[in-house]
């Protein structure tokens, strides 16, 4: 048989990295690896209670401590603004909601444990935290609520009594009256009341950052692990500090990880920089891992109830969805529109014609959340694929049969939500019965009565999802040919360990007759590039590969013209190979640093490719495990990805961001636990206390594709950077609710499930 030579660049080719390299070996600079001369360091004050006034003193005492170069408290912040909400919607009833303020520092009362309370700025961090130790804090307690059930009922403490209730929002999607005449007609409602647990991000290098302010040209520079400087720029500068965002400059070096909670402009941002601007040195902040538990944004915390209408043949008539949504003590950044974005995918791959849902959102002493990997479009698809689960129990049409009868066919494509999302392409029950082949979904019976006759109890379960992404817009690309042949890539997302250099690199490679070696990709830093948008939703690579594509093109196409003239011949008849411009069927040619040095100005090209409507992989994620009953363990045994993300741009890049996603989704449904006791103490802020999952927990993945292109976006591709979390959750849970289910009679589990939770469903059932 023949067989393809595998594409060396270019979309599609499976390329290594070409970041890991300097990863690997330790070279790579992270934002706490810069330290100019005369660098300050700094240390945050935080509140030991959730709920308090508070009043100070000791200030003097910190100030005049060896080596203290400076202490802020909100009484010295020069009419700093306050952090801004930049995610205020329209609620059901027409009006926008309500925003508390949210200092930089407080001034009066603090509302969760963590909150900032004072900067301390000293010669070294040991010096600025023994200065902090002077600082009294004299504490007035007062109520706390933590419960997001609790705070939305009558007579519950109020987080804010000016805003006089806990709910902070009251958002929706759909049409009411329609749908409560579905659940007329229905033969059968199936409900359910899922938890999807609160998570802490946990990216490998805590928050930093490191302040500048040059006193001659009245400009500031802050480096920071960020998903993009551009937006927090402008944030800071016209929101926070009240500048032209043209006097900060941002610097983003290697980040190592970010999953949406990096996208944010935390409070030690603009602290660092008016610090840096009154003593005119260097100002660093170098979070540790409980900084990072008690300050950076939670992810997920919702409960929600949900009742699906079936006529008699099992088919969907509509669908009724609350979420309570907890936002902590403030809205954070972003907060308000993730249970809106989410909610509006509720209907996953189902055809159904009637819709409501609300999600309201709940303040509680508690950390804020925000945007974290999937952003509200995990927990959408972990609701309807329980209850689409329980709903084939319930039924009898089992697993598969449900889903098939209501996935909306191919036929149907291009197709229009209840909430408005327009699915483009896809082939739903194509990779469902694709996974089901691959996990051997019709010889699981044997393996359960194998299982059961070791003690053990055997799941299987499915998780067939969509989600949208790579939102409307674009993203601008530059591509300059540099005076030594080489090229250089301008751009505004922002990798955090994705592999962008090696994907943008493999297209510019392809079109200029490079080696990827040959190519640099810029990005993290506003001066050098114009403008862009960071990166989140995965938009990166949907986004700015088209743009990267086109301007690479349009550059090939300017040294052409150049290299024309110089070789006598007609641009139809040239072609780059190697580094060089040549005549075809020739060995006439000129290099491409003769062209640049020939050209008189810098050669480059300027794209920006954009798309009107978001892009929406799909997939069915298949699970297999084990339950000891004995110790409540659970062992995974078998994990299937069938996924359609369009058009490949590089498969080695693709699996690890899957299966990477994958295993996000893993932790929460069987570790991940966030618990503030009734103080709104948070007890598991460290990783002593929160566990993650370790890779000898896992089995191995198999990740396969059947793709059909998107129609959407210019390349066809739908992006992945998010999918893994969105298909993994439910997938393990519904195996996990089979395996307690057919062994001991467990009717409900919720996430996280811990060993401790399911012995303790299992000694439940039992009794």
């Amino acid at each position: 048989m023949n067989q393809m030579t595998p594409k060396k660049f270019g979309i599609g080719a499976p390329v290594r990295r070409k970041e890991d390299a300097t990863l690997i070996t330790g070279t790579g600079r992270y934002t706490d690896d810069f330290a100019p001369e005369g660098t300050l360091h700094a240390y945050v004050l935080r509140s030991s209670m959730a709920h308090a006034r508070i009043s100070l003193s000791g200030l003097e005492e910190a100030r005049a401590h060896p080596g203290v170069a400076m202490v802020l408290t909100g009484a010295d912040l020069d009419g700093m603004k306050p952090m801004p909400v930049k995610a205020v919607m329209k609620q059901l009833d027409g009006t926008m909601h309500w925003c508390p303020v949210r200092p930089v520092l407080c001034t009066d009362t603090v509302r969760h444990v963590g909150d900032a309370i004072a900067f301390v700025v000293a010669d070294s961090v040991n010096a600025a935290k023994s200065a902090a130790e002077l600082i009294e804090v004299d504490y007035e307690p007062l109520d706390v609520i933590v419960d997001i059930e609790e705070a939305v009922r009558d007579g519950a403490t109020l987080v804010w009594p000016e805003h006089g209730s806990n709910k902070a929002f009251r958002l929706g999607h759909g049409d009411e009256a329609k749908t409560e005449e579905a659940f007329r007609k229905a033969s059968h409602v199936t409900s359910i009341r899922l938890v999807n647990n609160r998570l802490v991000a946990n990216y490998m290098e805590p928050r930093a950052c490191l302040a500048e302010y040059d006193a001659d040209t009245g400009r500031y520079t802050l480096t920071a692990g960020t998903q993009g400087g551009h937006g927090q720029r402008d944030i800071i500068a016209k929101d926070i500090l009240g500048i032209d965002p043209a006097r900060l400059r941002i610097i983003t070096p290697e980040v190592g990880g970010g999953f949406g909670t990096k996208m944010f402009v935390y409070r030690e941002y603009p602290l660092c920089l008016f610090a840096a601007e009154k003593l005119r040195r260097p100002v660093k902040w170098t979070g540790d891992r409980m900084d990072h538990f008690v300050t950076d944004a939670h992810g997920r915390d919702n409960i929600t109830t949900a009742d699906l209408a079936l006529d008699a043949d099992g088919r969907i008539l509509g669908l009724r969805i609350n979420v309570l949504a907890a936002m902590g003590a403030y809205l954070h950044q972003y907060g308000p529109f993730i249970p809106f974005v989410g909610t509006s995918m509720s209907t996953g791959l189902y055809d159904v014609p009637a819709l409501f849902v609300t999600a309201t959102g709940v303040y509680t002493h508690t950390v804020p959340t925000d945007a974290y990997r999937g952003a509200g479009r995990p927990e959408a698809a972990y609701l309807i694929e329980r209850l689409i689960e329980k709903a084939g129990l319930e039924t009898g049409l089992g697993t598969a049969e449900i889903r098939r009868r209501n996935f909306v066919p191919s036929s149907a494509l291009p197709y229009t939500t209840a909430t408005g999302r327009m699915y483009d392409t896809g082939d739903f029950a194509g990779h469902m019965d694709k996974a089901l082949e691959v996990a051997d979904w019709n010889g699981f019976a044997a393996r359960q009565a194998e299982s059961a006759a070791r003690g053990k109890y055997r799941g299987i379960g499915l998780c067939s999802y969509i989600e949208a992404c790579a939102f409307p817009g674009g993203e601008e690309a530059t591509v300059e040919l540099n005076g030594n042949g080489t090229v250089t890539l301008l751009i505004g997302t922002q990798t955090n360990g994705q592999g962008h250099a090696t994907s943008y690199s493999q297209v510019i490679a392809e079109q200029l007759g490079l080696d990827i070696g040959q190519i640099e990709v810029i990005q993290g830093d506003t001066d050098r590039v114009r403008k862009g948008g960071g990166t989140g939703g995965s938009r990166s690579i949907p986004l700015g590969l088209p743009s990267v594509l086109e301007a690479s093109k349009s550059l090939v196409r300017k040294i052409k013209e150049k290299a024309a003239d110089q070789l006598e011949t007609g641009i139809d008849d040239l072609e780059l190979v190697d580094g060089e411009v040549r005549v075809v069927g020739t060995d006439r040619s000129v290099s491409l640093a003769a062209v640049a040095a020939a050209a008189g100005e810098k050669l480059a090209g300027q794209e920006e490719v954009k798309q009107a409507e978001a892009t929406y992989p799909n997939g069915t994620h298949v699970c297999e495990l084990e339950v000891d009953p004995e110790t409540g363990d659970v062992e995974l045994l078998n994990y299937t990805i069938v996924d359609d993300f369009g058009v490949t741009v590089n498969p080695v890049l693709l699996a690890g961001q899957v299966i990477g996603g994958t295993v996000q989704a893993i932790s929460q449904a069987l570790c991940e636990e966030t618990v503030f006791d009734a103080d709104g103490q948070l007890l598991t802020a460290s990783l002593l206390d929160y566990r993650l999952i370790r890779a000898s927990d896992l089995p191995d993945i198999h990740f396969e594709t059947k793709n059909v292109p998107s129609t959407t976006n210019a390349l066809g591709i739908k992006g992945a950077g998010e999918a893994g979390t969105i298909g993994g959750c439910a997938a393990v849970m519904n195996a996990l609710q089979m395996a307690l289910r057919d062994g001991a009679g467990v009717e409900h589990i919720d996430m996280p499930a811990t060993p401790h939770r399911v012995w303790q469903a299992i000694q439940a059932a039992r009794a």
